[in-house]
């Protein structure tokens, strides 16, 4: 790292998003043409805003998250964010409006995302201010910003702007179809100076070319210090200096309902364990315990009660 030496803060810093995720369970499989009998509802995601949340939930008491969130929603995200623990830094735009996903999750509780990105891509560098990282121990980013020039220019500001602090950076290349229209060389080169590099296996494999998890966890951390593949299922491979350096079991979840947003609950918790003190074993086991905890919920986010209706 360079600058001013290692950063001394406990908080962690999430510049990301914040998405109305409109959430579809059909026990059936879809019909073309016709009605699939669904269970809808809509509730607020974003990976950005899942991990800041999930953070919380895993132990860290000072998360803050910057976003862009349109005009006609900025205020029940921010309400959903604060109810969390989390302190919002939502940029208000007043053109376009706040980023919506539709997740439609089948019986297996796998999901399949039909995305607008709103407001998520106009994440503008006058949207950041460097006070934000005053007593910040960790920043991460969320992929998702690094695929339009707008919103990727303001999070290597902050990736930046994090280094020369001594801060240190994660990221996670957030989606493997928006990945592949990029392209992986340009992903790696846009996330050059993260700490820690946090993709689900097919994003390693897309990033790599290589089809086992375990090998490509290694070979991308000859360009990242450290690495932490999430495998569903198969729990987490950890990579250091171009080697496998440990493998963490999932927790078995009895009643899988949706999995949307557990990747970002590994990180979330893979984070506020970080904080705390634990080396990245015991950290990917706290990512473990709160991605199976994110199985069983509906939506990205742990559940709050009594959640406010969208406006």
């Amino acid at each position: 790292m360079t600058g001013a030496g290692p950063s001394t803060g406990r908080g962690l810093l999430v510049v990301g998003e914040v998405v109305t995720d409109v959430v579809a369970l059909h026990g059936s499989p879809l019909v073309h043409g016709t009605d699939t009998a669904a269970r809808i509802r809509s509730v607020p995601g974003g990976a950005g805003a899942n991990v800041a949340c999930w953070a919380v939930r895993s132990g860290c008491r000072d998360v803050a998250l910057l976003a862009r969130a349109g005009a006609e929603s900025a205020e029940w995200h921010r309400d959903a964010l604060e109810r969390a623990g989390v302190r919002a830094l939502l940029a208000v735009d007043e053109e376009v409006a706040t980023a919506t996903v539709i997740s439609l999750v089948d019986a297996a509780a796998e999901r399949t995302f039909l995305t607008d990105s709103g407001a998520v891509l106009r994440l503008a560098i006058e949207d950041f201010a460097p006070s934000m990282l005053d007593g910040v121990g960790w920043l991460h980013l969320s992929g998702y910003l690094l695929f339009a020039a707008t919103s990727r220019a303001t999070a290597r500001l902050a990736l930046r702007t994090a280094r020369e602090r001594g801060v240190p950076v994660s990221a996670d290349p957030a989606s493997a179809g928006f990945l592949a229209k990029l392209g992986p060389k340009r992903f790696l080169e846009f996330a050059e100076g993260a700490e820690l590099l946090l993709p689900n296996a097919d994003e390693a494999r897309l990033l790599t070319g290589l089809p086992e998890p375990a090998d490509a966890a290694a070979e991308l951390s000859r360009t990242f210090p450290r690495i932490a593949v999430t495998v569903g299922g198969g729990g987490a491979v950890l990579a250091a200096g171009g080697v496998v350096t440990g493998q963490v079991r999932a927790r078995p979840v009895l009643n899988p309902v949706d999995s949307t947003g557990a990747g970002d609950a590994f990180t979330g918790g893979f984070l506020a364990a970080l904080l705390a003190g634990a080396d990245d074993r015991a950290a990917a086991a706290e990512g473990c315990r709160a991605g199976a905890e994110a199985v069983a919920t509906v939506g990205g986010r742990p559940p709050l009660p009594l959640e406010p209706p969208l406006p």
